[in-house]
């Protein structure tokens, strides 16, 4: 019982530290991203492109976070 009272505190926490880790790089990432396009407007499209392949990833691991959480979830219940 105390393991699963841990576990009811800890996922939600987990979730909540992997959306702002990936909010923080997300905006490192965009934020990078628009200086260079500032820098070298020519290259835009080729820089827009890398950045939003990059954002996929970032978004995919947070995703993978909340899989795993909803998976322990069903394992507590």
């Amino acid at each position: 019982m105390p393991f699963q009272t841990a576990l009811s505190w800890t996922l939600p926490l987990a979730v909540a530290i992997a959306a702002f880790g990936s909010a923080l790089g997300l905006s490192r990432a965009v934020s990078a991203a628009m200086e260079a396009m500032g820098r070298q407007p020519e290259a835009a499209g080729r820089i827009q492109t890398g950045m939003i392949i990059g954002c996929a990833f970032i978004e995919a691991l947070t995703i993978y976070a909340l899989l795993v959480v909803l998976l322990l979830q069903a394992k507590i219940g």
